[in-house]
């Protein structure tokens, strides 16, 4: 794990994954948007107590819990054409720098590796605010939003329409819903 940068009171929340959503979604044909998600996932944050302007964060996602709705779509995107879920079991988030821009806003960018490639990737998060559960714990939320293209991660598979738009779009969007909870020893 990279060292977090001076760090007076390390304060190391992990993802509620009961309570968190990593999702995305792309074009189809060129008219409609498809949307997924993966079930399985975990992350760590190290922060400076409640400041998350120096955190440092890891995240991984397991390729074998993605979810579209649809079982024969989800075997094609675990398949050699997309994900290739047999060689490249995950994918992984590390971040490099986080840039507050308002008390609620941040820029995140990070090292984002799938089927075994590693890019950086830009995301704006949206940060809820931190509360006190009922069981002594500390609790922040954030929203994450980004975009990749999926050619730079080899996730290649594409049949063009008739009337020259992609079956499938090059730019899949990114939202993730995220709770973290101070971590229990």
């Amino acid at each position: 794990m990279q060292t977090v940068k001076s760090l007076d009171t390390q304060t190391v929340w992990n993802i509620d994954a009961v309570h968190s959503a990593i999702k995305f979604s792309v074009r189809h044909m060129v008219i409609s948007k498809v949307t997924g998600s993966f079930g399985e996932f975990s992350g760590e944050i190290t922060s400076n107590g409640d400041d998350f302007s120096n955190a440092y964060i890891e995240f991984k996602a397991k390729i074998n819990s993605i979810n579209t709705g649809k079982p024969e779509r989800d075997i094609h995107l675990k398949g050699e054409d997309f994900f290739d879920a047999a060689k490249h079991p995950e994918l992984t988030f590390k971040s490099t720098s986080i840039t507050k821009k308002t008390d609620s806003e941040y820029s995140v960018i990070g090292d984002l590796t799938l089927r075994g490639i590693t890019k950086p990737i830009s995301l704006t998060v949206q940060h809820g605010g931190i509360i006190k559960d009922p069981w002594g714990f500390e609790r922040a939320g954030f929203v994450l939003k980004g975009h990749l293209n999926r050619f730079d991660y080899n996730l290649k598979w594409n049949q063009l329409l008739e009337t020259g738009g992609a079956i499938v779009s090059d730019v899949v969007d990114i939202e993730c819903d995220i709770e973290i909870v101070t971590k229990k020893d």
